[in-house]
């Protein structure tokens, strides 16, 4: 890990990052969404991936011709269902509780052009209970997260990464 970037400057990653001496960065809105602004930064720093956890904002379609293939996103959900603009949180454990399905997941994906639309990568399972609500399905998902992406992010630098 070279660079931290959050979009909230009281993100406990960053301070975890900070204590482990790796570099970090706070993204701001407006520079982001212009869509070139922080392709050199990331140039210069001879970044070839980027890992999302828990960024909401689209990615900039020149970010993402800047790193073909090489961004990755974790998604609360089981796509291609339950993703989309506004699926994040409580509201996309509440959509999937609403609409009576069996079971919940994750899916890691590629980014690109569309919200959670890009190739999936992984995805994992876990059964709804009755009893269920946003939080508990939050929670078991949580859990999933921790589980999957570190290995998953491991399997996919090895194939995506040049050289």
């Amino acid at each position: 890990v070279k660079l931290v970037a959050s979009n909230k400057p009281a993100a406990g990653v960053i301070n975890i990052a900070q204590n482990a001496g790796i570099e970090t960065i706070i993204i701001e809105k407006e520079e982001f969404f212009r869509g070139d602004a922080y392709t050199g930064f990331l140039k210069e720093r001879d970044i070839s991936c980027i890992v999302l956890a828990g960024f909401l904002w689209k990615v900039p379609a020149r970010l993402i011709r800047q790193f073909p293939g090489r961004i990755i996103n974790i998604h609360p959900a089981l796509l291609p269902g339950f993703g989309g603009k506004g699926m994040y949180g409580d509201f996309v454990h509440e959509a999937v509780l609403s609409s009576g399905e069996k079971e919940s997941g994750i899916t890691i994906h590629l980014v690109d052009e569309l919200y959670d639309h890009g190739a999936h990568l992984f995805q994992a399972r876990i059964p709804i209970s009755r009893e269920d609500t946003p939080a508990t399905l939050a929670a078991k998902i949580h859990q999933l997260e921790h589980e999957n992406y570190p290995e998953q992010i491991e399997k996919w630098l090895k194939m995506s990464t040049p050289g």
